[in-house]
């Protein structure tokens, strides 16, 4: 699988050049810390999401008439 290069120099926060075992350490800690966070806040998490796109949503309008004709 080729490998992917990245345009680095467009980020936004200047970062300091890894070793390849530095970077795969970092990686692995941010991934398991993301885990242990998800798996703490998780449920708040979702309800907040939940929350937020219930209040996206459009509300039917009130239940149509029957006496009125659909055109």
């Amino acid at each position: 699988m080729p490998v992917e290069h990245h345009d680095h120099d467009a980020a936004p926060v200047e970062l300091p050049q890894l070793s390849d075992e530095a970077a795969v350490q970092i990686h692995d800690f941010i991934y398991a810390f993301l885990d242990l966070f998800e798996a703490r806040y998780g449920d708040q998490i979702h309800r907040f999401y939940e929350d937020l796109s219930a209040h996206n949503m459009i509300e039917p309008d009130s239940s149509p008439s029957i006496d009125d004709p659909p055109f």
